[in-house]
């Protein structure tokens, strides 16, 4: 296993071996996409750099059907039981690509902002002129690069928020974790990969942010 360092910008697979494992993992049937289509979005842009990500738009796989492919130590991943609303988190103060599949470019796990809130992560993410990942794209990033995920080095995804039907923000927001397998998890899930949310304004030492450089479709 790679030191938290180096596993925080571990080149990613070039983007057609990433269609490849989202094939296998059956993402483009879910998605309604053919796999030859797949395959040749990422024939078409593999002159990206080992930083790009390809993913597949939230409309069309939710987080709530990726999260179950997540795999760690045979252990398939899961939200949280009290987030049964995970797949209402819609992108917030970024702009997702108009287009199936696009690519998320300069990835980066936040490890410097561990023990941040979120409240105070994201001004700094936007004075570095990075944006924060949404939660699909941090699962399709764990999908691809598992070492990425690694006790004590996890990361949130507060891109994605839940607007209530007054209009006021909720407070949770989301993160994929591993879990402990304490509560309501299960001890047959401990070690699994987990997503699951963090209030607004609290801090985790073992929880960074993630962010990119960009998208495009």
């Amino acid at each position: 296993m790679p030191d938290s360092a180096s596993a925080a910008v571990m080149p990613l697979p070039a983007l057609t071996s990433q269609a490849e494992r989202l094939i296998e993992l059956g993402v483009h049937e879910l998605a309604g996409i053919s796999a030859e289509d797949l395959r040749s979005f990422a024939r078409d842009n593999d002159n990206a750099d080992n930083a790009t990500l390809l993913a597949v738009h939230p409309s069309r796989v939710p987080a709530s059907a990726l999260a179950p492919l997540l795999n760690r130590e045979g252990k398939s991943g899961f939200v949280v039981v009290d987030m049964p609303d995970v797949d209402l988190f819609a992108p917030h103060v970024v702009d997702l690509p108009d287009a199936r599949l696009y690519l998320v470019t300069g990835l980066d796990r936040g490890d410097h902002m561990a023990n941040w809130s979120p409240e105070e992560a994201l001004p700094a993410l936007t004075g570095e002129h990075r944006s924060p990942l949404i939660l699909s794209e941090g699962i399709h990033w764990v999908l691809q690069q598992p070492a990425v995920l690694e006790r004590n080095h996890c990361f949130m995804t507060i891109g994605s928020r839940l607007r209530k039907a007054g209009g006021a923000l909720d407070a949770r927001t989301p993160a994929i974790w591993i879990s402990n397998g304490s509560g309501r998890d299960g001890r047959e899930r401990r070690n699994a990969p987990k997503v699951g949310w963090c209030w607004w304004g609290n801090r985790h030492t073992w929880l960074g942010f993630a962010s990119a450089t960009g998208r495009r479709p």
